[in-house]
């Protein structure tokens, strides 16, 4: 039986939080590991936590830092990545073509073909948060046909979509 289980466990499946900088992926993680909201600053390298969604699912989320500095680093984190999920701050229109940008080029490398996305529309609890289909449309994600993709709307300040969003997520990686 002790081999049996030994033989089943599986290593928590690699999940990569990649988005600009102030789009609320620490606050994010933070909200999903302790159920609060941490203090936070802005990340230099990347925070990493295990997430147990239910018994039989567990996923290792690599939160990467953001700022335009660190974006070069980020092809050094996409090796054995089983998806990505990309933080858009909903409330900052400006940034969209920059956020659009930033995802085209991380898909494009060679370690994410055929990775699932999850694009993850933060802070939708302020009031001109833009529409999924508008996020959606400013990223392109119609154009990613060579993947999977879904994206869902979440407050990470109040802990709303959360979960439902990793519980998808563990779904993508299940069907890839």
């Amino acid at each position: 039986m002790g081999l049996y289980l030994t033989k089943n466990q599986k290593k928590p499946a690699q999940v990569l939080l990649m988005g600009l900088d102030s789009g609320g992926k620490s606050t994010l993680l933070s909200r999903l590991q302790q159920g609060v909201i941490m203090e936070t600053s802005p990340t230099v390298g990347f925070n990493v936590g295990t997430l147990e969604l239910d018994k039989n699912t567990s996923l290792t989320v690599w939160d990467i830092g953001g700022q335009r500095t660190m974006r070069p680093n980020w092809k050094y984190y996409l090796e054995g990545c089983k998806a990505l999920v990309f933080v858009v701050d909903s409330s900052n229109r400006e940034r969209m073509g920059e956020a659009q940008k930033a995802l085209k080029k991380v898909l494009a490398d060679e370690n994410m073909k055929g990775v699932p996305l999850m694009v993850l529309a933060n802070k939708k609890d302020l009031p001109n948060s833009m529409t999924i289909r508008e996020v959606s449309n400013q990223l392109d994600l119609s154009n990613y046909t060579d993947r999977t993709w879904e994206i869902q709307g979440c407050s990470a300040l109040k802990g709303l979509g959360l979960q439902q969003a990793f519980l998808s997520v563990a779904k993508l990686i299940r069907k890839n």
